[in-house]
């Protein structure tokens, strides 16, 4: 059921689509269907390896980015793209931008995220050097207002 094609640097074998079988395949073709795509994303290719670990990774990402809740999808996608360029992962940071781009995100509001994920990894790292001992009032974060 798995082939020697890899992604880029998977580490695991993974399952292409016309190899697919049972659980597996009705998984791939779920993911297609729902993110309007003609293709699966190596990500869950790398998973398929394991169905039940694959399955439960895909239900978690419809509970989570496939319903709008509070935050909506704008917002979501745009978590899930710092969260991807702070964690130095080149595959999410990629998979998030065009995700982003596509909730509505310009080159224009792409720098300006750029550019608050840039202040605040830095101040961050400043803060944890200090070691700053944490207020003993809250506040509204340093953009004020």
């Amino acid at each position: 059921m798995s082939s020697d094609y890899k992604t880029d640097r998977a580490s695991v074998q993974v399952v292409i689509e016309k190899e697919a079988t049972g659980k597996v395949k009705d998984i791939y073709k779920e993911i297609q269907k729902t993110l309007g795509i003609d293709f699966v994303p190596n990500m869950y290719k790398a998973l398929a390896g394991n169905p039940d670990y694959l399955e439960m990774t895909w239900k978690k990402v419809q509970m989570v980015m496939g319903v709008d809740g509070k935050l909506g999808r704008k917002t979501k996608e745009i978590v899930a793209l710092t969260v991807s360029i702070m964690s130095g992962c080149e595959y999410c940071t990629s998979v998030y931008n065009e995700a982003v781009k596509y909730a509505g995100l310009d080159d224009d509001a792409l720098l300006e995220l750029y550019a608050v994920i840039d202040l605040y990894s830095g101040l961050n790292r400043l803060n944890i050097g200090l070691q700053t001992k944490m207020d003993e009032k809250p506040w509204h974060g340093c953009g004020g207002g």
